[in-house]
């Protein structure tokens, strides 16, 4: 063993990882590593060690007492430093927070009253985290999610915030035929199940304009193309609530049925809660109504 006995950081992590895991492979994947990568990594600390800290078979892998000796050591050691870098930081965590929520959200709800959230916290600063795909999200433990989803889809501890109906719009002085959908210029977010061809057969009527419809892999692109004056967009009321009170935008037909999905607030674990968080998730509640 070397006379600075201090190993690197990386090779720590990758065999409590694997020990953990019993597995390279499942360490890399928690790790967002290659398993050759995380094996190396462990072969590292072994040399530097001096001792083999695993025993491994062709599809298993197992602590020599060598490594089951070392193992509470080192996670004691990555406790610690967890505890510490919460008690030192904890008040600038405290005043900033990630919120992670899908684009139209973002846009249309969150930000018109982003100067309301201010006033009523100031100091608290927003990092605001619009992910399209699940490799995107944020890990963060301490991150806030708003996420749009069914209820099925929902994960434990989730928080129904909203329940939507879905509908077409379009802006007031649109010259497309809003009232003539066989015409119009037609818009939706593609991948969820408020379409124009769900709103059609809610009203057992058959749409045959499927082929035509404008899709776009967010709700942002659709309502902006309805307030651009390009046609009718299909969207739901927590998007567009504000937009129809104000007259910039009108709902040209009362149909409005329900919508599968809803928004979610997904907060911290507790042991991972901030002021920041705790103060942002008690306003969206306020706001949405759910609390």
């Amino acid at each position: 063993m070397q006379p600075n006995p201090l190993p690197h950081l990386t090779w720590l992590r990758a065999f409590e990882a694997a020990a953990r895991h019993l597995s390279f492979t499942l360490a890399a994947q928690e790790l967002g590593l290659t398993q050759p990568a995380v094996s190396q990594h462990v072969r590292n600390l072994e040399l530097y060690l001096g001792r083999d800290l695993f025993i491994r078979r062709t599809r298993a892998l197992a602590l020599t007492e060598a490594g089951g000796n070392y193992l509470p050591t080192v996670r004691e050691a990555f406790d610690t430093l967890e505890r510490g870098t919460r008690s030192v930081f904890s008040e600038a965590r405290g005043k900033s927070l990630i919120v992670q929520c899908n684009l139209g959200f973002a846009l249309f709800w969150l930000t018109p009253r982003l100067k309301a959230f201010q006033a009523a916290h100031p100091g608290i600063a927003l990092n605001i985290v619009t992910p399209i795909w699940d490799p995107e999200r944020n890990t963060e433990p301490t991150s806030l999610e708003i996420r749009f989803a069914r209820e099925g889809d929902a994960p434990h501890g989730a928080e129904r915030l909203t329940r939507d109906r879905f509908y077409p719009v379009c802006r007031p002085d649109y010259q497309g035929g809003a009232h003539d959908l066989d015409s119009a210029t037609l818009f939706e977010c593609s991948g969820l199940t408020g379409t124009w061809e769900a709103w059609y057969k809610s009203q057992a009527r058959p749409f045959a304009r499927w082929a035509e419809v404008n899709r776009g892999s967010t709700f942002g692109i659709a309502v902006n193309a309805a307030l651009e004056g390009a046609g009718v967009a299909m969207v739901h009321d927590t998007l567009v609530a504000d937009m129809l009170a104000d007259g910039r935008l009108v709902q040209p037909f009362g149909h409005a049925p329900p919508l599968s999905e809803s928004y979610y607030l997904i907060p911290p674990p507790k042991a991972d809660a901030t002021p920041a968080s705790r103060a942002f998730a008690g306003w969206v509640r306020a706001q949405t109504g759910a609390a």
